[in-house]
């Protein structure tokens, strides 16, 4: 199915069951412990052995010796592969570091060994018993030391402008120049990195904890050497990825390998430590952002440059994404600088972009609203856009910032914040309101499915979509029942295996409506089938309460399915509507935070938003999403950083001990209203992404709280208290 043109009136548009609150229907197996997980998978291969990866020493230079001997004669022990033994590897073209190094080592505690045991423990023990020699080389840890000499990134909308900003920005009347930065982040999903590898004879499969399956087989192929119609990858559940299991790592390429020397099923966890530097992580940023306006509060020049770094042949943080779309102005500029740095791999992180982008672009609009003595929620309101900025002849297919904005102020009280920082007290705590916009571009991927029905009436959906979390099980059930016409019990949904038809997978916001929408095309053929079967002219079919009925003739579903069962299978292939239109989902975050005027302490009291994101397709699993997005917020703004030993080139804090993320205690009342448009130029679902929406501008809306609460203007992300006090011992 090809979506080219806007969607028009359709069976989801009955809203019998998409869009009503739907509690998960994964959700009992999951809250049991009997989801089976990947490292949980003992069923698939009960004589499996385990295996223990060896991470590199050093984050720059050569293996110059390995001496397994030791730990060969350790007890249990079964195989050991090295660079020396591994055969002949490829590199995947998605991974920017090899997934084994050798004899060339790129960074810290990248892969160099996997050894294998009987147990676990074996496997550990054993692990410590590899020697290593290296040759050091010097490396480059610090972004702010190689700032000056980054280039432009490479790729599409790494530098735009329009119009003539230094020009526009020299005669603005009021202007505000001031850099932001933040931290490396790391994932910390709650499941880590895992895999179980077999091999029955050539073919290869992995269970595993990935995101993205289709991408996970490419990424094997290239790097095994063997063609992707030999390698199964299963991922029924996941236990979050966050984008740092978008694509397969060390734990599923050494599996593989350990597997193919011990001749029998290898077992591979990453342990928590390794996570933070073995695999993938946030990049730090720092990033300039200049805002010109005159003295209407109107916009007339904005320019957002950032720099950020990661491996040689990697990729930037997109931090000035949201800058060329978000608000007016006729002269503009953006730029994307990458800078290479011998640290692990930067990669996508949730809201990957924007998340850090509006982290800086949220706190200048407060910054520029306080020195135009306007209210920081007018000063966004009137710089609000219909069309994309940069291109005036390009509208939004759908955009209701300002209802957010107004909406969410009402509803959060902001009438009654103080504009004057530091005016409001509860006792010891000094008490401030801030808000800041949210942005995320809605992206839609090409996403397939096979949908049956039995001679019971039982609707199967057979997709390689994931669920990593998000509730995908039960949306994608939602839109075959709506499809359909059966209530969500009489529908079985498995996902995650290569040999179900390719879907969208998991990430950039982009699985919930793309997954959903090829499920329906999956329906629409099946429902075809089903009336060309049955005689019936399938443009006024209408299948409900299991039953096809046309014109006076009604059949019950499971008859018409007949005792062979009938399916039908498609995908859905989206046009240009994308080029004609920009598509992104809004919102408004508002946050009330204390700051002890003692300690500097910080506590995040009330946390509200209000969201543009299309068609919510399930409310309860959305809203989960969004709070989790606005907890991360939190977290982002006022304690998550992965520090650099800028010695050695490792993130030293690299457990949750000493990495710290919001607990329960941390994050206050959520409150979550969608707007629940609809957006035709999106999907036949209606829908756009939501999973990422709730983190972008959360953060940022804390940090203008903090700063209304006290008076400290932050511009280093997170804001301890240390930085809290020295700011208001200057104050």
């Amino acid at each position: 199915m090809k979506f080219d043109t806007p969607a028009g009136m359709n069976p989801i548009d009955q809203g019998r069951i998409v869009g009503k609150p739907t509690e998960r229907i994964d959700g009992p197996l999951k809250v049991s412990g009997t989801a089976p997980y990947a490292f949980e998978r003992n069923d698939v291969a009960p004589n499996h052995a385990y295996g223990m990866i060896v991470g590199s020493a050093v984050a720059k230079g050569r293996i110059t010796r390995i001496d397994t001997t030791d730990a060969q004669r350790a007890p249990g022990v079964i195989a050991i592969v090295t660079h020396e033994n591994a055969g002949k590897l490829g590199k995947a073209k998605a991974h920017t570091a090899t997934m084994l190094a050798g004899p060339t080592v790129e960074h810290y505690d990248q892969a160099v060994a996997i050894v294998v045991a009987e147990t676990f423990e074996q496997a550990r023990d054993a692990a410590k018993r590899v020697r290593i020699d290296y040759a050091r080389s010097n490396g480059r840890y610090d972004l702010a030391a190689e700032k000056a000499g980054a280039p432009i990134a490479p790729g599409e909308k790494m530098k735009t402008g329009r119009g003539d900003f230094a020009g526009a920005f020299a005669k603005a009347p009021v202007t505000i120049d001031a850099t932001y930065t933040t931290p490396d982040q790391s994932h910390t999903m709650m499941e880590p990195h895992a895999t179980i590898a077999a091999w029955d004879g050539d073919q290869l499969t992995l269970w595993t904890s990935n995101q993205m399956i289709a991408w996970a087989v490419r990424d094997m192929s290239e790097t095994l050497l063997i063609p992707k119609e030999r390698i199964r990858v299963v991922s029924p559940y996941i236990g979050g990825g966050f984008g740092g299991k978008l694509w397969v790592r060390s734990d599923a390429v050494m599996a593989a390998l350990a597997a193919r020397a011990a001749k029998r099923p290898v077992k591979v966890a990453l342990a928590r430590p390794q996570m933070m530097n073995n695999t993938t992580h946030r990049p730090a940023t720092i990033q300039r952002i200049r805002i010109g306006a005159d003295k209407s509060g109107k916009i007339t020049a904005i320019a957002h440059q950032t720099w950020s770094g990661d491996l040689p042949g990697g990729g930037p943080e997109t931090a000035a994404n949201q800058t060329q779309l978000l608000y007016a102005g006729d002269n503009r500029l953006t730029e994307t600088h990458l800078a290479v740095l011998d640290l692990g791999e930067g990669n996508a992180m949730r809201a990957p972009g924007e998340a850090p982008g509006l982290m800086a672009l949220e706190v200048a609009m407060d910054e520029m609203a306080e020195k135009l003595g306007m209210d920081p929620v007018r000063f966004r309101i009137i710089n609000d856009t219909k069309v994309d900025p940069e291109k005036p002849d390009r509208p939004f297919s759908d955009r209701h910032l300002v209802r957010c904005l107004e909406e969410g102020a009402q509803r959060f009280g902001w009438a009654r914040r103080n504009a004057k920082p530091g005016q409001v007290r509860d006792g010891r705590w000094l008490v401030g309101m801030g808000v800041a916009s949210a942005f995320r571009n809605n992206v839609n991927m090409k996403s397939g499915a096979r949908v049956g029905v039995d001679r019971k009436g039982v609707v199967t959906v057979a997709t390689d979509m994931t669920d990593i979390g998000t509730g995908s099980y039960t949306i994608i059930a939602q839109t075959a029942a709506e499809m359909m016409g059966v209530p969500l019990d009489k529908v079985v949904v498995l996902l995650g295996d290569s040999r179900f038809p390719e879907s969208s997978g998991s990430g950039g916001q982009w699985g919930g409506n793309s997954s959903t929408a090829g499920v329906y095309a999956a329906c629409v053929d099946l429902r075809r089938r089903i009336a060309q079967k049955l005689g019936f002219n399938s443009d006024d079919v209408v299948f409900a309460d299991g039953k096809v009925r046309s014109g006076n003739r009604s059949v019950d579903l499971a008859k018409a399915a007949g005792d062979a069962g009938i399916s039908g299978e498609d995908t859905i292939e989206f046009g240009t509507l994308d080029k004609q239109y920009a598509q992104a989902t809004f919102g408004a975050h508002f946050v009330e935070a204390g700051v002890d005027r003692f300690t500097g302490e910080i506590r995040v009291r009330r946390m509200a938003g209000v969201f543009d994101a299309g068609r919510i397709l399930n409310p309860i699993s959305a809203r989960s999403q969004v709070i989790g997005g606005m907890s991360m917020g939190i977290g982002a703004a006022l304690m998550e950083d992965a520090v650099v030993d800028q010695r050695f080139g490792y993130f030293v804090n690299h457990d949750l001990a000493e990495y710290h993320v919001p607990v329960h205690l941390d994050v206050p009342h959520q409150e979550v209203v969608f707007l629940d448009t609809l957006d035709d130029k999106t999907s036949p679902m209606k829908a756009k992404g939501v999973g990422e929406l709730g983190l972008c501008g959360a953060g940022a809306a804390v940090a203008n709280a903090v700063y209304n609460a006290c008076g400290v203007r932050i511009r280093e992300y997170p804001l301890t208290l240390d930085k809290v006090l020295k700011g208001m011992a200057a104050v």
